[in-house]
């Protein structure tokens, strides 16, 4: 079963859920209700996710003089795709990691901290923005938020539906007050797990469109090797938990405790089928790519930095 169809079977059984439980709660017009008033408080969101994201980490803008081999792989990777070239931006986080925005090919953004600059080789950094900008050409941001707004509607009908069955008086159209507490409880939780499978299934299709556009795949695989072991010794100091979603392996937050359900597939399975798509064994995207491998000044106007140290960020960033 494709990424794709999965997708479409998991927006179906959402809205199969607020069918449901809005028949329960209020009959057809208590869904259309609650899908309006999600769609209200959704709609800006989605409309103005890059500046509200981008903002949450404090993102600046790089100038192509600052980072002229990430602006080379950006509009290469993008031309592969077939989208414009987004805007580069750089997080002030020395945790490892990366994430596209916008809503839609037009208005995107890919955003990496400046911990990924230091890890990574150019060769593994053109993977990870391969992934961003297949997230970017898939308009994952729309999926998301779409699913976002079901998720919302649910929440709502679910609170409609307890209140009716605890103050619905003896009306015949009153639910069932057990069967009502029961679905209001499990509905929320059920749109969560879907929103989360929703979301492990583009990271899929993310990795095998970054794949194809990078031609590539062992570059990701090893990239998504080193940014898992470096989630766990540094972990994200900004931004919210909420967002975990958005990036290219799920960051880990100072204060967040380990969470029962993740919105990222396990990197292990993630990288097992990378090394499938390059004909390789797991051994080799073990193996990490030293410097200067395939990749080289040539191609990018200069010579990749070593992973060893904080410099190699610095020599890419300039002043950063």
């Amino acid at each position: 079963m494709t990424s794709q169809f999965k997708t479409l079977l998991l927006l179906a059984a959402l809205s199969g859920l607020i069918i449901v439980i809005g028949g329960m709660a209020g009959g057809r017009t208590g869904i259309i209700i609650a899908f309006i008033i999600a769609m209200v408080m959704n709609v800006g969101s989605y409309w103005f996710s890059d500046s509200i994201v981008l903002k949450m980490y404090h993102a600046r803008e790089l100038a192509y003089d600052e980072a002229p081999a990430l602006h080379d792989m950006v509009e290469e990777l993008a031309r592969n795709a077939g989208i414009p070239k987004p805007k580069v931006c750089v997080v002030p986080e020395q945790a490892p990691n990366a994430f596209a925005t916008g809503r839609d090919p037009n208005h995107a953004v890919v955003a990496v901290t400046e911990g990924i600059m230091q890890i990574l080789t150019l060769r593994e950094l053109r993977g990870v923005i391969a992934h961003e900008i297949a997230h970017i050409a898939h308009r994952d941001i729309l999926i998301q938020s779409v699913a976002a707004v079901m998720g919302s509607t649910i929440v709502m009908l679910a609170n409609m539906l307890q209140f009716s069955a605890i103050f619905g008086g003896n009306s015949e159209d009153r639910p069932n007050p057990l069967a009502a507490i029961l679905m209001a409880i499990l509905a929320p939780i059920a749109a969560t797990l879907i929103q989360m499978a929703i979301s492990r299934s583009r990271e899929y299709l993310a990795d095998q469109g970054g794949a194809t556009y990078s031609r590539d795949p062992l570059a990701l695989a090893q990239a998504l090797n080193k940014l898992q072991q470096a989630a766990t010794r540094v972990p994200m100091q900004s931004g919210n938990p909420s967002t975990a979603e958005m990036f290219i392996v799920a960051p880990l937050f100072p204060s967040s405790v380990a969470k029962l359900f993740s919105t990222h597939p396990p990197i292990e399975e993630r990288v097992a089928r990378l090394t499938q798509m390059a004909g390789a064994s797991p051994a080799q995207a073990g193996s990490f790519t030293q410097p200067g491998n395939q990749f080289g000044s040539n191609q990018f106007g200069e010579a990749p930095a070593d992973t060893r140290g904080s410099s190699a960020g610095k020599n890419r960033f300039g002043d950063l």
